[in-house]
């Protein structure tokens, strides 16, 4: 503990953001560039050193965040590094993605703002890039054992960096033409520049581990044929099945899906397209889920000039402060949050017909209207209570020229045939069944993150990734010295 008065002299202050009006002109991230630096030690001097850190458990990379926290504060980037990267592969993806439920779990957090643990991972992570403390590991020797990871996403990344090191030959099968899942394509520019992507693939491509693009296993490869050529076969394939909403004009033009609609502005930054073919620019634009996929299109249609931006969200407005009967400390509690996307939007004044930050809570939709070409115009809405029951007379309409929908994944897609071919198990709830080792009805496949555990964070899915990797280690040696953070069983921390 290199301060032990820092959590009382000294206030919490998180990364700054770029003013609004300089950000929402540009696709660059929204933090000011090379501010964290000078604030962060101080920060991470605030970090009490708890003799049962809680912030353990809310992770579930289990990552040794007082340690750290310790080492930050002396300005030890190396040890500093090198303890991060213990228990997470990706560290720069967490520090810009993830919700932090580490932070919910500080014990300063009780009665005072949470140490900026999302911020000083985000600093260690960028500076162990910046001095080298980054090399590529390839193995000493190999196994002789092939795997399959099929999926890109950071479950399938995490779990073919930790079997290559383990000395295993791994080949990534990605349907996509380029690598990442839904960090390339469902993540906006703005919340993660994809040259921190690009720069791991590169780690790892140096380590040994083999990358097939623009290939979907079940359709480009036969899934059963897949499985004769490799000793053991990860599914990795995400939960990209999205939720629908069925209500009358579902079917009218420019009423779209959320994962329609970001991938295209994902491309015209990579430098494919000039402008998107789907472009909310000069449109009235509606987003039907109040979620982090709601606030990415509600950024992505402010950057491309949209008319008006509101977003729908069916749930009441959370109050500022965690409610204690209901969601106590160290549980992640549903607050009020104002993400860079609403700030942006509040500022902006994007939803005159909305809340200030272009949030309706308490909304249903009830149907879409159209023209007489088809296209849709308007969305009508209903005014909603606790149960979700209409409020009578709140009926209203919304202009809308394109309406998006971002009610999350309920599983993997079923349409590559990969399910079919192998033959596996699912859950009624729609992801790939399987036990407590990670396997699947299948000997020798193995299913992890979203398309086994269902729609979750970042952060999980990379602990999923490292833990299918020592399962698949397991099966195909005997034993495993990888670590393995979780089971797939394990949810997070609730009352």
């Amino acid at each position: 503990m290199a301060d032990p008065k820092g959590f009382m002299t000294t206030p919490r202050q998180d990364w700054p953001r770029r003013p609004v009006e300089e950000r929402v002109r540009d696709w660059d991230e929204v933090y000011v560039p090379g501010a964290l630096l000078p604030i962060i030690t101080k920060q991470a001097d605030r970090c009490m050193d708890c003799g049962i850190p809680f912030c353990h458990e809310a992770c579930p990379l289990g990552n040794l965040i007082p340690e750290w926290n310790d080492l930050v504060s002396r300005e030890d980037w190396r040890q500093a590094a090198d303890r991060l990267h213990a228990t997470n592969n990706f560290p720069e993806f967490t520090g810009k993605l993830c919700p932090a439920p580490c932070e919910a779990g500080c014990v300063l957090a009780i009665n005072q703002p949470a140490v900026t643990i999302k911020n000083v991972e985000a600093a260690v992570a960028e500076r162990a890039w910046e001095l080298g403390f980054t090399p590529p590991r390839p193995p000493d020797r190999l196994s002789g054992r092939t795997v399959a990871v099929i999926g890109s996403g950071p479950t399938g990344l995490a779990a073919a960096q930790q079997l290559t090191r383990a000395g295993h030959t791994v080949a990534v099968y990605e349907k996509d033409d380029r690598l990442g899942g839904l960090m390339r394509y469902g993540i906006p520019e703005f919340k993660m520049e994809k040259r921190h992507l690009e720069r791991r693939i590169e780690q790892m491509r140096a380590e040994g581990t083999k990358f097939r693009t623009s290939t979907a296993v079940g359709r480009d490869v036969g899934a059963a044929e897949l499985r004769t050529r490799y000793d053991a076969v990860v599914i990795a394939t995400g939960a990209t099945a999205w939720r629908e909403l069925d209500v009358p004009g579902r079917e009218l033009a420019g009423v779209q899906q959320a994962m329609e609609y970001l991938p295209w502005a994902n491309r015209v930054c990579e430098g494919e397209l000039a402008v998107s073919p789907m472009s909310a620019a000069g449109k009235h634009v509606v987003i039907v889920g109040g979620g982090d996929t709601g606030a990415d299109c509600l950024g992505t249609a402010v950057r491309e000039r949209a008319a008006s931006v509101t977003q729908l969200d069916i749930y009441a407005q959370p109050g500022g402060e965690r409610d204690e009967d209901v969601e106590p400390w160290p549980t992640y509690p549903k607050i009020y949050r104002l993400s860079a996307a609403h700030e942006e939007a509040r500022d902006l004044e994007t939803a005159p017909a909305a809340n200030a930050d272009a949030r309706l809570f308490a909304a249903s939709t009830l149907r879409f209207s159209g023209d007489e070409d088809g296209h849709v115009r308007s969305l009508h809405l209903v005014e909603v209570d606790a149960a979700r029951r209409p409020v009578q007379g709140s009926e209203r309409t919304l202009p809308a020229d394109l309406v998006l929908l971002a009610l999350g994944f309920s599983g993997p897609d079923r349409g590559d045939g990969l399910v079919e071919q192998l033959g596996l198990e699912m859950e009624p709830r729609g992801t790939v069944a399987r036990d407590a080792g990670f396997g699947t009805n299948v000997p020798g496949v193995f299913a992890a993150g979203d398309a086994a555990r269902g729609q979750s964070l970042i952060v999980w899915a990379i602990a999923e990734g490292r833990a299918v990797a020592a399962a698949v280690d397991r099966y195909l040696t005997g034993s495993s010295r990888l670590p393995a953070p979780i089971g797939p069983y394990d949810r997070p921390m609730t009352v």
